[in-house]
């Protein structure tokens, strides 16, 4: 996190200052080193170039004091506290040496620093332990941190809990975090941060559909335009903890961690084991919180920038029905209405004519295919379309060559396979001989076609995860093994992007977003569900990272029935696509489509670029964003009903995020116009050169026009 080659090491004892001050991107961490453990003091609002007797003083005055039945030193959240130190809460560091030496006090005896990053070195002579904790404030203001420990002792270590933590303000007593199942991940839920542990764990080897994407707290009744909020991400794609934990003694504060099973992480002498990032922001309202995580990913060298591809995917046009004809007319169709990434899903391979059998079986089924897959890949191409294709790399069924001739390839902990889903079971691809035929297979493939796009899926979670009968567990070396896999392969082949989908969006994090280009939002397509989804996934996710498609009117997950410009704007603000037999459409639907189409395309820049922005109402039934561009000059927004209102017509919505001594044109650009009932009259606004300030637009707005529930209206707004 701090180059080295840049900073020499000090001896702390001799020369470590009172406190370390970084600053970047709006955001000040002030560290205490003066205290018995480094401890944070303040995470937050930038405090400006203060002078350093003056960060001391708010170090030493966040110092708790002695109190009643307490400890004769009230400890506090240190950086690495643990209970050797007196502290109560949740520690640092759990571990022991084969149930013994389960103690670990740390000394901080090296410090690295800059403006903006921190390494503190500790160590423990008793245990024979030693630790590094690294802080980094980037450009956006996103606090990056991690905690590392490493056995310096002769005999082995076993690491039990190893966190990292960052502090709350005392009045952040209110916690939102997000639950769901298959079909509704990320649905928000909230309730008061009160003393004890808020703690949420995933024991599925991935984060799971029920996962919370960011742990927040802020002041009660904190909104996505108001009210201050700090919250939390872990970069990890295996078994996890994070919690939000408030403490007598005046502390609050969130944590995370990877969650270890038994005996899983076993240092021998030398070795170490780093905790996951823990990834910290803050903000005045969770758009200003979502921003820093956006800029953050945005700035790596490795994000996708070049326009996000339209994209149609098979899975709902044909299933497992792979008919060349039928393919070829899907395509035909795609190119007609303005896709460029055609994406060809489940059911290429051998034995694959259901979700029974032929998983791992990575070879193009020349039953289905008998030319393989360049007519399809080949038409494609001709299209002037990207050819994407469908794999579940770390999967197998039990009814496959694969399972058949290698059965000590399967994850289990005892003789009999763990119980079964999707009729799969999880390939250990920390073996490396299943690691090196999985890599090859998928390699030969890639090599074969012209391949730019992977959607690597991941269908069920993972149970009783051992090398085999009575064998360790192995999520840990899965994830990283997963993670070796994808970066190997896009480094064999390069250009190629990868799409992360795990039953929809059950793998959503930013480990796993650190190597692929895209996340499958979820299998729900239904534009209703789909609102609350991603407006939580995007808190965290960039929006052009998130797939979002157009789909049938009747929707195949929920049964429900919407319209084409529901589905369309709700689609709007991500990565466009379409999930839908469009050979099907009619002259009249494939011209609407094919304008939404235009429409994303004229977006994108925007959605790649911009600030999200979500409008707080009042009315449950209405839903307002949209994404403003950096420079202010312009915006789209969806005004979208998802159910009958309070009030018809409604009070008016408002516009923020623009340049308030802006004036600015606003004009309705939905796909097919306004749904308008003759029964009522016309939006008279909508029908003139309408032009307002940006105050105006944020402070007061317009009247949206009346809508039926399931209806939708795209407001654009340009500089005038």
């Amino acid at each position: 996190m701090i180059d080295h080659d840049d900073v020499v090491p000090v001896p702390a004892a001799a020369t470590a200052p009172a406190v370390a001050h970084l600053r970047s991107g709006g955001t000040s961490v002030v560290v205490d080193l003066g205290a018995a453990v480094p401890a944070i003091a303040h995470w937050g609002e930038d405090l400006g170039d203060a002078p350093e007797e003056t960060l001391v003083s708010l170090a030493v005055a966040s110092r708790l004091q002695r109190v009643s039945g307490g400890l004769d030193s009230t400890a506090r959240l240190g950086v690495v506290a643990t209970a050797a130190s007196g502290w109560l809460g949740t520690p640092a560091l759990e571990g022991h040496r084969d149930g013994e030496s389960i103690s670990a006090l740390f000394a901080l005896t090296d410090f690295r620093a800059t403006d903006d990053a921190l390494e503190l070195h500790f160590t423990d002579t008793e245990t024979e332990l030693s630790a590094r904790y690294e802080l980094r404030v980037t450009a956006s203001g996103l606090v990056r941190a991690r905690t590392t420990v490493r056995n310096d002792g002769t005999g082995t270590y076993t690491v039990q809990a190893l966190h990292t933590t960052l502090p709350l303000p005392w009045d952040a007593t209110e916690i939102l975090d997000t639950t769901g199942r298959h079909l509704r991940e990320r649905s928000a839920q909230r309730h008061e941060l009160t003393f004890g542990t808020h703690l949420r764990e995933s024991r599925r080897g991935r984060p799971g559909a029920d996962a919370t994407l960011l742990l927040a707290a802020g002041t009660p009744g904190f909104g996505f335009e108001h009210g201050r909020v700090h919250g939390v991400h872990l970069a990890w794609s295996g078994n996890s903890r994070i919690f939000a934990e408030r403490i007598p003694t005046g502390e609050s504060f969130l944590g995370a961690g990877e969650l270890y099973l038994p005996g899983e992480i076993r240092l021998a002498s030398g070795e170490e084991i780093a905790s996951p990032e823990l990834l910290g922001s803050w903000g005045d309202g969770l758009d200003e919180l979502a921003v820093r995580f956006h800029d953050e990913w945005r700035a790596r060298p490795q994000h996708p920038t070049r326009p996000r591809p339209i994209t149609l995917n098979t899975w709902e046009a044909v299933y497992f029905d792979h008919r060349l004809p039928k393919l070829i007319a899907l395509a035909d169709a795609a190119a007609e209405i303005g896709v460029e990434r055609y994406v060809l899903d489940d059911g290429w391979f051998r034995h694959r004519r259901d979700d029974t059998a032929g998983l791992g079986d990575w070879y193009v089924d020349d039953t289905v295919w008998p030319d393989g897959l360049h007519p399809i890949a080949d038409h494609v191409v001709a299209k002037g379309m990207e050819f994407g294709l469908w794999f579940e790399p770390e999967m197998v069924n039990p009814d496959s060559d694969l399972a058949r001739s290698h059965p000590d390839w399967i994850l289990r902990g005892r003789t009999d396979l763990p119980p079964s889903a999707r009729q799969q079971q999880v390939l250990n691809l920390a073996h490396p001989e299943a690691y090196a035929h999985i890599f090859g297979v998928i390699s030969d493939i890639l090599a074969a076609y012209p391949i730019s796009y992977i959607k690597w899926d991941h269908n069920r979670d993972l149970v009783d995860a051992a090398a085999g009968p009575g064998g360790a567990a192995k999520v840990h070396a899965q994830t990283l093994a997963v993670y070796r896999l994808i970066d190997e392969l896009k480094a064999a082949h390069p250009g190629l992007e990868i799409e992360s989908c795990a039953s929809g969006g059950a793998r959503v994090d930013l480990g796993i977003l650190d190597r692929t280009d895209r996340i499958w939002t979820s299998d729900c397509l239904d534009p209703v569900e789909r609102l609350e989804n991603q407006r939580y996934t995007a808190l965290v996710v960039p929006p052009e990272m998130m797939g979002m498609h157009l789909t049938t009117p009747h929707v195949h997950s929920t049964g429900r029935t919407v319209s084409l410009a529901m589905s369309g704007a709700v689609a709007l603000f991500g990565h466009f696509g379409i999930e839908w037999d469009v050979t099907t459409l009619s002259e009249t639907d494939a011209a609407e489509v094919g304008a939404w189409v235009a429409l994303a395309k004229r977006v994108r820049p925007l959605v790649a670029t911009g600030r999200v922005i979500n409008v707080d109402v009042a009315d449950p039934g209405l839903d307002v964003r949209g994404v403003v561009a950096a420079d202010a000059a312009s915006a789209f927004f969806t005004v979208t009903q998802s159910q009958t209102l309070i009030s018809s017509p409604t009070g008016r919505v408002r516009f923020p995020g623009l340049d308030a001594d802006r004036t600015y044109r606003i004009r309705i650009v939905t796909p097919g116009g306004v749904v308008h009932n003759p029964a009522q009259s016309p939006l008279e606004w909508a029908h003139h050169d309408t032009v307002l300030t940006g105050r105006q637009l944020a402070v007061v707005g317009v009247r949206p026009p009346v809508q039926n529930p399931q209806q939708s209206t795209v407001i654009e707004i340009t500089a005038a």
